[in-house]
């Protein structure tokens, strides 16, 4: 398929700024297997599932992974702003920069710095220890591990992506509203955004319904904001994103399946996740490293009947992962009703629940 197959236009008015309060009363459009559409609230959700469902939850923590800085070369001075992408080492993280040209190996950044001022108990210095395609460096810092991530928290700022951040400022608010309230598992730099609509009140009325909640982490790498830059979608590459699925959580995936039960991700990170690590038959195997599965249209689903998201951008390969879990034709009827119908979109935005093409829900 074409990248053109997966464009819309959304009027600038209708992506959200800021997320609804309190979380679960954002919108949530149900699309059905066979394309059926019903208006709901995220709230709605445990009389929408059946007990014996399980949802699958990533659980992983957002770095404020954005840094601002100077980059030091003799008296010349440069403002730089970098998106940690994926650690390395204790030490070291890929990123991208702006301004990349103005860049070479063996510069030395410091964070938290302003041209004009200079403090040394408020920066974190990295050297650019190479340059790669695509806009990334790798920084070296001169902190590692524990102290490395306490200075990152210290320094930076969430790293909201690109339509929110070229049409307002981040604020501290954000340091709370991009977090999911079950985070626990540091090291992604952008949110499972589909998770950010449950409270903790959601969450127990869903299990009080008989619906069980079973976490799974992958770190989502920035990569997620880059645009697709090839017309044959085919020939697009994801960058590598962590993950881990205990054995605990697999047993308990595989037990519900074989009960009958149905799995519904919540976020494409953790369809993407689960979809790595399940076999042909539909077992869902224990999991620990680097996934860069691409999901699109002609892609065999094996481990979930549903899946929980928000509305994605044009050309992007999370849209064209929905796309090849529901139908192509029906999201794009589910997309043009959104539209009609005032639902917001994006990260700060309100939700679909899909059920797979010829699921039967």
């Amino acid at each position: 398929m074409r990248l053109s197959d997966f464009d819309y236009e959304l009027p600038e008015g209708r992506i959200a700024l800021r997320p609804g309060s309190p979380r679960d009363a954002a919108r949530l459009l149900v699309v059905g297997a066979g394309g059926a559409l019903d208006d709901r609230l995220v709230r709605d959700l445990p009389a929408l599932l059946t007990p014996g469902d399980t949802l699958v939850l990533n659980d992983t923590r957002v770095l404020p992974a954005r840094l601002a800085g100077v980059r030091v070369r003799g008296e010349a001075a440069v403002t730089v702003e970098a998106t940690l992408h994926r650690r390395l080492s204790p030490h070291a993280w890929t990123a991208f920069v702006r301004p990349g040209r103005r860049l070479a190996p063996g510069d030395r950044v410091l964070f938290g710095e302003e041209p004009d001022r200079a403090c040394a108990a408020t920066h974190l210095a990295a050297v650019i220890a190479a340059k790669h395609e695509g806009g990334e460096v790798t920084l070296a810092f001169d902190l590692a591990g524990p102290d490395l991530d306490d200075a990152i928290e210290r320094l930076g700022a969430p790293p909201l992506p690109p339509y929110i951040t070229t049409r307002r400022r981040v604020d501290d608010q954000d340091r709370d509203d991009y977090q999911t309230v079950y985070a626990r598992e540091t090291g992604s730099v952008a949110a499972p955004t589909a998770g950010l609509h449950f409270t903790a009140d959601l969450m127990r009325a869903l299990e009080d319904r008989g619906v069980a909640l079973r976490f799974v982490t992958l770190h989502v790498g920035a990569g997620t904001f880059l645009p697709v830059k090839t017309d044959d979608i085919s020939q697009h590459r994801m960058h590598p994103e962590a993950g881990t699925i205990g054995a605990a959580a697999a047993a308990a995936l595989n037990a519900a399946k074989a009960r009958g039960g149905r799995i519904v991700a919540v976020g494409t990170t953790a369809l993407r996740l689960l979809e790595s690590a399940t076999d042909p038959d539909g077992r869902i195997a224990p999991f620990s490293g680097e996934t860069r599965l691409f999901i699109r249209p002609g892609h065999v689903f094996r481990a979930a009947e549903g899946l929980i998201t928000n509305f994605h951008l044009p050309r992007s390969t999370l849209l064209m992962l929905v796309s090849a879990f529901s139908g192509v034709s029906t999201i794009r009827a589910a997309y043009a009703h959104a539209l009609e119908s005032g639902y917001r979109f994006y990260s700060y935005g309100d939700a679909s629940l899909l059920w797979r093409a010829g699921a039967g829900a």
